[in-house]
């Protein structure tokens, strides 16, 4: 019986956690997938997109890690390249500041594992009283950063026999993001942040253009959002 308490935690997490990350996994390992076999094409054996869907685990600068490896080595170029892309997660970090606290030892795995998927499940999923947060968190970075690390793994390890086009694989994660977007949106009585998020992002895609909105939306974002926080948690005449 003492056994199974100590069990309980982290297995109650592990349930809960699963069926979130479903989803995620039909992404990343199509992605993964895609991932492995251009490693394999372009001249790289296996164990190259096994370690290093295990150790970076950033699918964008992993994708472009393949040019790089095949070009001069540039050190100052990888560090800006990897900046600009992942730039990003400065602003994830900074949203799951509160929702980190108290994880402990989980804590350095969740700062290194979180993705933008892992980043919208542990920030917006509603979490059972009974189980708990930390375990729950960790059990959907583990799983998501499994589901790339597989997918790439056997990308790489297949990819030699695998034959057939990945053109337009890599709009999945788009599709994803629209389902996840369009769950949360179900989830809420009023929608102020959602529409809030979609009002800046069209103005600073008008703005800044395709190519460069990304970090001016979400900046914008955070802004609005940490100045209308309080107000909006007061159920004021925003929520």
């Amino acid at each position: 019986m003492l056994q199974e308490k100590r069990k309980a935690p982290w297995l109650a997490a592990l349930k809960a956690a699963f069926p979130h990350t479903i989803p995620i996994f039909a992404g990343f390992w199509f992605l993964g997938l895609t991932y492995g076999i251009y490693m394999n094409v372009s001249g790289f054996r296996f164990w190259y997109p096994m370690l290093m869907s295990l150790t970076i685990f950033a699918g964008s600068v992993e994708f472009v890690a393949v040019g790089m490896l095949l070009e001069t080595f540039n050190p100052l170029q990888v560090l800006i390249m990897t900046l600009m892309i992942n730039a990003r997660h400065l602003f994830y970090g900074i949203s799951m500041l509160d929702k980190y606290k108290g994880t402990g030892w989980k804590k350095t795995y969740l700062i290194f594992g979180m993705c933008d998927e892992s980043f919208s499940i542990n920030y917006t999923a509603d979490i059972p009283k009974e189980v708990d947060r930390s375990w729950f968190m960790f059990f959907v970075t583990l799983l998501n950063h499994f589901y790339w690390f597989s997918g790439a793994t056997l990308g790489g390890i297949f990819g030699s026999l695998i034959h057939f086009n990945t053109e337009g694989l890599d709009f999945v994660m788009t599709a994803m993001f629209v389902v996840i977007f369009m769950e949360q949106w179900m989830k809420e009585r009023r929608h102020t942040s959602a529409l809030l998020g979609l009002g800046l992002s069209l103005l600073c895609l008008i703005v800044f253009g395709a190519e460069s909105f990304l970090i001016p939306a979400m900046a914008a974002i955070l802004a609005v959002l940490t100045v209308l926080r309080k107000l909006m948690e007061k159920g004021g005449s925003l929520e």
